[in-house]
């Protein structure tokens, strides 16, 4: 999979979607992400990529210092730019905003070519990779995609391909992290069968007290959809009722009590 191809494609059709918002009126809300604008979204994204570039591009091997954020590169004037306490962006989205992220986003995609993806660096997963980080920026790009354009048109379906290794890093990666820094109710054997309707792939995962692990057979549940809306599913975008289900709707009913939504 070319993740970085998808990466590209990701990120321009957000930083498109994020300028058709930019119409001079107050930034639409983004249903996905409550509390947020779209300038919020433009926000966090964009500082995302600049987190990660200094990663890779610096070949980091321990974490970041957030505390010297000169590698946010952030402008001078930051009139109309989201604020630190939390409240939702009021007002326009500032095109200076949007001229930042531009630019954070081509460094980005410039530290990933200048980089092989076995070259080590600093990650918070087990794997300490550069492509762990093209992976994970690929899913994130393509996540808050949809977020932007379910704000400011009809959001496009994720990437059937990318959307299938999302789902499996979502349970190699993502649901193991999740229930350690969220509270978590323990599994109690629960088995859920994700599968595909639109390619060859399905995925079983079974919890137990204080881990999740991928196995064979049927599930006490199982959801069916394209790769797209399993993904969304997962990233707590899109409700069950898009889905074929069947099953114990009452493991269904538990599955974000055990994995809570980032």
């Amino acid at each position: 999979m070319d993740r970085l191809a998808h990466l590209r494609r990701d990120v321009h059709a957000f930083e498109s979607a994020a300028r058709a918002a930019a119409d001079g009126s107050d930034a639409p809300t983004v249903p996905s992400c409550p509390g947020w604008t779209v300038s919020d979204l433009v926000a966090h994204l964009g500082w995302v990529h600049r987190y990660v570039t200094h990663i890779v591009a610096d070949r980091l091997a321990e974490p970041p210092d957030e505390a010297d954020a000169s590698f946010v590169g952030l402008p001078p004037d930051l009139t109309g730019w989201p604020s630190l306490d939390g409240t939702p962006s009021e007002g326009p989205v500032p095109a200076t905003l949007l001229g930042w992220f531009t630019e954070g986003a081509a460094a980005l995609e410039s530290a990933f070519r200048g980089a092989r993806e076995d070259e080590r660096v600093w990650s918070w997963a087990d794997e300490h990779t550069v492509g762990f980080w093209l992976r994970i920026q690929a899913v994130e790009a393509a996540v808050h995609r949809w977020d932007v354009e379910n704000a400011v048109t009809t959001a496009r379906p994720i990437d059937a391909g990318l959307a299938a290794d999302a789902i499996s890093h979502n349970f190699e990666v993502m649901v193991p992290r999740r229930r350690e820094e969220a509270p978590a109710e323990p599994g109690r054997g629960e088995r859920y069968r994700f599968r595909a309707t639109d390619r060859a792939a399905a995925w079983t995962v079974r919890f137990g007290a204080d881990d999740v692990a991928f196995t064979d057979g049927e599930g006490d549940v199982e959801l069916a959809g394209t790769a797209s809306d399993l993904m969304l599913f997962l990233w707590h975008r899109i409700p069950a009722d898009r889905l074929s289900v069947s099953g114990d709707q009452a493991v269904l009913d538990r599955y974000f009590a055990l994995v809570p939504p980032a």
